[in-house]
């Protein structure tokens, strides 16, 4: 069944200390926006506790072509939080995420918003290829592998940087505003009917990549604890690994001493054995402890965001 292909598209952009890129995102809005009017856009940036002047700028731009709020958060939340709070004040019956660098083309919108016009509830956009380094490209291989191993099966294998959804799954999302948790793989674990592109990404015009070590290494974090029982699993078999080796070394080390006199004692082996079993307990120990944290986390159930200030933009 066909849906209604003049369906309302709001777009998300999370801004965070983006005072220079500020005039070639808004200027790239106004063309593109203007080119497709049909689209009823709105634009929603959510300032998540920008140091700089990002929102002043966006305030002094003029935002021709398309309907502009700006979010502001009391600090900074991180990019997840701040497409959650997008998802909670967007207008459109369509809604999708992009980022203040447009390394993800704009035309995008236009793509993915076909595919919903064919009955989609979901739409991901993955990129073909990208000049990254080699450590980031083993880090983006490894995590999609290890999520479609011990999370979600039809986690794409190139993973995923973009996505649109329309009504019914931004209200699921606002139903449960979870913490410590990855929006992409909330949505990607409703079901419903989804469907995916690819596209080739660009070049960074302004700034610098936000998306450092450590948050790359919050996501992977994140995305195992929350969705996957993978890591508890991990630590009941390296336990009876560890429990079948340790009885097997000790009727070994009985057998050798009743019958052959031949073991000599030595601190050597001894503390191999200390310092892999003690490493394997606190590895064990920080798994547990990461789950346990969040549940108390939840149980207290802060804000996953606070919102300073909601400002409404030059109308077009």
């Amino acid at each position: 069944m066909q849906e209604n292909k003049n369906r309302s598209v709001t777009v998300i952009i999370p801004i965070y200390n983006e005072y220079e890129g500020i005039p070639f995102l808004v200027d790239s809005l106004n063309e593109f926006f203007a080119l497709h009017s049909y689209l009823n856009p709105e634009v929603i940036f959510v300032n998540d506790g920008s140091r700089d002047n990002s929102v002043q700028r966006l305030g002094e731009m003029n935002h021709i072509s398309y309907k502009a709020k700006v979010i502001s958060f009391s600090r900074n939340f991180g990019s997840h939080a701040a497409l959650r709070a997008g998802i909670a004040h967007a207008s459109g019956e369509l809604i999708c995420f992009n980022y203040a660098d447009l390394q993800d083309p704009l035309e995008l919108v236009v793509d993915m918003k076909r595919l919903m016009d064919g009955g989609n509830d979901i739409i991901w956009a993955h990129r073909e290829s990208t000049k990254v380094s080699w450590g980031e490209k083993m880090f983006s291989k490894s995590y999609a592998y290890l999520m479609k191993k011990f999370a979600f099966k039809n986690f794409p294998e190139k993973g995923f940087d973009i996505v649109m959804f329309n009504r019914k799954v931004a209200a699921e999302v606002n139903k449960n505003v979870e913490a410590n948790s990855s929006i992409f793989l909330q949505i990607l674990g409703m079901g419903f009917r989804q469907a995916s592109i690819s596209y080739k990404k660009r070049e960074r015009k302004t700034g610098v990549s936000k998306w450092t070590l450590s948050k790359k290494i919050k996501l992977f974090i994140d995305s195992f604890v929350a969705f996957s029982y993978a890591p508890i699993r991990f630590v009941t078999i390296v336990g009876i690994i560890f429990f079948i080796v340790g009885m097997v070394w000790t009727a070994y080390i009985v057998v050798r001493k009743v019958f052959f006199q031949d073991l000599a004692a030595g601190w050597p082996a001894l503390m191999s054995i200390l310092m892999i079993g003690f490493g394997i307990t606190n590895i064990s120990l920080g798994i547990i402890a990461e789950y346990l944290w969040r549940t108390l986390d939840a149980s207290r159930k802060r804000q996953v965001f606070i919102i300073d200030d909601v400002k409404e933009l030059n109308k077009p």
